[in-house]
């Protein structure tokens, strides 16, 4: 040999045919099995998103939705973060929702805004999704529960019968999760059906809260006062508080209705709730007995505590006038008879210590009406 680099080193032994056949079998089925497994990859992520839709569809109520939408969601799609945004421009939502029991602080990413003026974002499409990297001028406002700030965005508009009815934002750690250049097809498939979600359990609820509401003083009819009053005994027991309730009554309603007419009386009714809602916390429940009649049920609340919310009431019906609809105005004063459950005498059949209670309450306010009127007795 004269020094020359062995012949292995510059000229590799070619294949047999059988071994090229081999290799290129080898990566055939390697190809495969990855189109394979993209192929499963893709099949359990559609089942699971098929298994969320069900889920939401199924939804009747409007807590049960929500928690679907940012749990369920969130670990379906793989989201770090999933926020929604309410249209509300009367604040109506808000407070039919309150007067229902639900609890909106439950839900620090769900948040209500009266116009898409309050996001700030013109350039933000009310028709189509957004999508692409997290700009703090522009998105700030739809991801301002979160103290982390995702990378990447998708703004999807919520849209029934071509109304805006809110946004619903997800929102990743990963930059390239969401690229602008991406199709939005599945995307608006999934605020479609929120969209219709949200407004079939936002109808629901509304269709219940009609049910147990006065629909002129806008508050709990007796039918839900009775059934919450239920409730709350049960409760004060279990957790081991006292009950204070209220029953009052408009003093010379009838003379109201006489000098001002029913639209002046009207008007009366209305302003007495509202001003006796203003004096009660959000778990506090007010309710119109019927006519002139209203019962309040304080929870958590002793004498002491009742007597104060019951003089605050009386006050503020007493010591200003009530502005009337058809001009001018009238002054009025109510009565109010007050009693308490504590937690000693919180015992036996629920339903025997409700109207015990009530009862209770009404004598105390007969002997308001017997003793001059524009003052809260108690028993």
């Amino acid at each position: 040999m004269d020094g020359a680099a062995p012949y292995s080193a510059k000229h590799p032994p070619r294949l047999s045919a059988m071994d090229e056949l081999r290799l290129e079998n080898n990566m055939l089925r390697s190809r495969l099995d990855d189109i394979l497994e993209h192929a499963h990859r893709n099949q359990n992520i559609m089942e699971r998103h098929q298994k969320f839709e069900l889920q939401i569809i199924g939804a009747s109520h409007f807590r049960e939705l929500i928690n679907s939408i940012f749990s369920s969601l969130a670990e379906t799609s793989e989201l770090d973060m999933v926020s929604l945004i309410l249209l509300d421009p009367r604040q109506d939502l808000q407070q039919m929702l309150t007067d229902l029991r639900i609890n909106l602080r439950e839900f620090p990413h769900m948040l209500f805004v009266r116009s898409e003026r309050e996001l700030q974002t013109p350039c933000i499409s009310s028709q189509k999704p957004v999508l692409g990297p997290y700009e703090r001028h522009l998105y700030e406002q739809f991801f301002r529960s979160f103290s982390q700030k995702p990378a990447s965005v998708a703004l999807i508009p919520l849209i029934r019968q071509g109304r805006l009815i809110g946004y619903l934002n997800l929102g990743s750690f990963s930059a390239d999760r969401f690229l602008s250049s991406m199709a939005t097809d599945f995307i608006q498939r999934l605020g479609s059906i929120i969209a219709i979600c949200l407004e079939n359990v936002i109808n629901n609820e509304r269709l219940t809260y009609i049910g147990l509401t006065d629909p002129l003083t806008n508050v709990s009819n007796r039918r839900y006062v009775e059934q919450r009053t239920l409730e709350e005994i049960g409760r004060a027991r279990r957790q081991g508080y006292g009950i204070a309730c209220m029953y009052l009554d408009i003093d010379f309603f009838k003379k109201v209705n006489d000098q001002y007419g029913h639209q002046g009386g009207d008007d009366v009714l209305c302003e007495v709730a509202r001003r006796i809602k203003a004096e009660l916390r959000l778990s506090d429940t007010l309710g119109r007995f019927g006519g002139e009649e209203f019962v309040v049920l304080l929870i958590n609340a002793n004498l002491q505590d009742a007597m104060m919310v019951a003089e605050r009431i009386r006050r503020s019906i007493a010591e200003k006038a009530f502005p009337l609809s058809e001009g001018g105005s009238c002054n009025t004063s109510i009565s109010i008879g007050l009693t308490t459950v504590s937690e000693k005498q919180n015992h036996g059949d629920e339903v025997i210590v409700a109207k015990e209670m009530i009862s209770r309450a009404d004598r105390a306010l007969y002997d308001a009406k017997r003793s001059g009127r524009n003052m809260v007795r108690c028993e």
